[in-house]
């Protein structure tokens, strides 16, 4: 998400910080170069144009121009302006569900922009955070086996869904599952409104005709954000004719460019809410403004990533793995399980997303050869080992590495990769015991593991990343101090 951009934005901020001193002409050389790279990467003009005047008016100033760091006082004057562009009106952000139940919540939006399965996936995430009773109901009579489609997800989730009558239409289901939704003592109930290829009248005719019977707390609008500005169109389009509450982005995972996140606020003044981070069903995260800046601007996202480690955090998986350690017993089937785990937490590419300085941790990454694909042939290879090797790994000897290879579909190399970045990580697991760690990710680039990062200080951390085969110099510094989850 958003690589392209913060590729961009580091090469312009990289060379401010090589100068000891800025000129207002260096000020608005960078301004352009930052406008440039707004628009590559498809943010709506209006919106580059304001947060560039944002930019240009506060750097300009004495406390920039005379600054020790001027350079870094540049990148966080870069970071608040996003903040702002991204920031909701006060009680704009969080969605609505309190008020007598069952609280309606109306799905809108063109059919392929992944509305059925994010209504499944707020279903999921009311159930288990916010602990509501959830009723889905499908209104699209108009897609073939819509409706069947939304009661698998039900199924697949554990959230109930309206039972399928034949032949009803959107506003007699709609009433239906408001009615069921009280009778059956439910706190939410979600619409599943039909979708178009294209915005037409009938299609608004009949959202505006299930919005009056309803009165939804919420209008979410559901929209993909690798269409980028046709997504904002769309949600322009959607607030004249029904009035949307908010919007929910989906394959914002494959968006490279960001720009319908950073324009859809500016544009239609309607907050974005949350954010379709992949095909899974817990793959849904609460749209974030200071974090999504900080990922941007290549400072990271250091609480997201705590929330995420907490979320797949297993005490007996962890107790057990302690007196493993203790023991001095850590094995094959310890790195798988770790490597399930970081999977879990969004998989390599998403943990890298929300580390400071992710651009030249990837580039390191993908020097060492370490990607999403790796880490499957490596979980292939220990599958396709025996409960010995695993535990014992020095008796795979030439015969065994040829028959676990086979077994995985690699090579007798890439089994010899993996046991060489076994014996990395059983070293340093035990080096982090010295360190007071907890374990986890033993199998990052280097051997590195990742301890408790909201109880770090920034020694720890450098020493974490030092002996990771990173060198905390070449990480950008954080301006304005460490991010939220550090140890000041």
């Amino acid at each position: 998400m958003f690589e392209g951009l913060s590729n961009r934005l580091e090469g312009v901020f990289n060379t401010l910080r090589g100068r000891g001193k800025l000129s207002e002409a260096d000020v608005s050389a960078a301004a352009r170069e930052i406008r440039i790279a707004l628009l590559e990467a498809d943010v709506a003009l209006p919106v580059a144009k304001d947060l560039i005047n944002k930019v240009k008016e506060r750097a300009v100033g004495e406390q920039v121009l005379s600054s020790v760091t001027p350079g870094q006082q540049v990148v966080k004057i870069v970071h608040d302006a996003l903040v702002e562009t991204l920031t909701p009106a006060e009680g704009e952000g969080a969605l609505k569900i309190s008020g007598n139940p069952p609280v309606p919540i109306l799905m809108v939006g063109l059919q392929g922009s992944g509305k059925t399965t994010t209504s499944a996936k707020i279903a999921l995430r009311l159930t288990q955070k916010e602990k509501k009773r959830v009723l889905l109901a499908s209104l699209d009579v108009h897609r073939p086996a819509a409706q069947e489609q939304l009661r698998v997800l039900g199924e697949q989730t554990g959230v109930d869904s309206l039972p399928i009558v034949a032949g009803e239409g959107a506003t007699a289901i709609a009433e239906r599952a408001m009615r069921e939704g009280r009778s059956g003592g439910y706190d939410v109930v979600i619409l599943d409104t039909a979708g178009r290829l294209t915005i037409d009248d009938v299609l608004m005719d009949e959202v505006v005709a299930v919005r009056d019977l309803v009165t939804p707390h919420e209008t979410l609008l559901v929209a993909d954000a690798m269409t980028g500005q046709d997504a904002v169109t769309t949600a322009a389009a959607f607030d004249e004719k029904v009035g949307i509450t908010g919007l929910v982005l989906t394959r914002v995972d494959g968006d490279s460019r960001g720009g319908a996140a950073l324009s859809m606020r500016g544009v239609t003044g309607k907050p974005v809410k949350l954010l379709g981070m992949g095909e899974k069903m817990d793959a849904l995260e609460t749209f974030q403004p200071e974090r999504i800046a900080g990922r941007i601007l290549g400072m990271g996202d250091v609480v997201s990533l705590v929330e995420k480690a907490a979320e797949a955090f297993d005490e007996n998986e962890a107790k057990k793995m302690a007196k493993k350690l203790k023991k001095g017993s850590f094995d094959l089937t310890d790195l798988r399980s770790q490597f399930q785990q970081m999977n879990k937490m969004g998989g390599l590419q998403g943990l890298m997303s929300m580390l400071p300085g992710a651009g030249q941790m990837k580039k390191q990454m993908a020097a060492a050869g370490m990607d999403e694909r790796k880490i499957k042939h490596q979980i292939a290879i220990i599958d396709s080992m025996t409960v010995q090797e695993r535990t014992f790994p020095n008796v795979i000897k030439a015969n065994r590495k040829k028959r676990i290879a086979a077994g995985s579909g690699t090579t007798v190399q890439q089994v010899n990769e993996l046991l060489k970045q076994f014996d990395k990580a059983s070293k340093m697991m035990k080096r982090m015991k010295k360190m007071g760690g907890k374990g986890g990710f033993p199998g990052m680039p280097g051997g590195g593991g990742m301890p408790d990062m909201g109880n770090m200080d920034p020694a720890e951390l450098q020493e974490m990343l030092t002996k990771s085969g990173i060198d905390p110099k070449s990480l950008p510094k954080m301006p304005g101090g460490l991010p939220p989850g550090f140890k000041n």
